[in-house]
């Protein structure tokens, strides 16, 4: 979803190697794109899916395994 009225942000922690997502909010969801890639793919979450999303992210359900 390409749209110039979007406001679109990421985290004040990330680094400065560019690692991050940005999100954009619009009514129904909250958007999610590759900030390194901001022409690519947008995933959209509906707010229960974003908070569901969210938990994961705190409870490290994604982390990489470590080596």
């Amino acid at each position: 979803m390409q749209d110039a009225t979007l406001t679109w942000r990421k985290s004040t922690r990330s680094g400065a190697a560019g690692h991050c997502v940005e999100i954009a909010n619009v009514p129904a969801a909250v958007l999610m794109r590759d900030s390194k890639d901001v022409t690519g793919p947008v995933l959209a979450f509906g707010g229960t899916d974003w908070a569901g999303f969210i938990a994961g992210v705190r409870d490290g359900e994604f982390d990489r395994p470590r080596a």
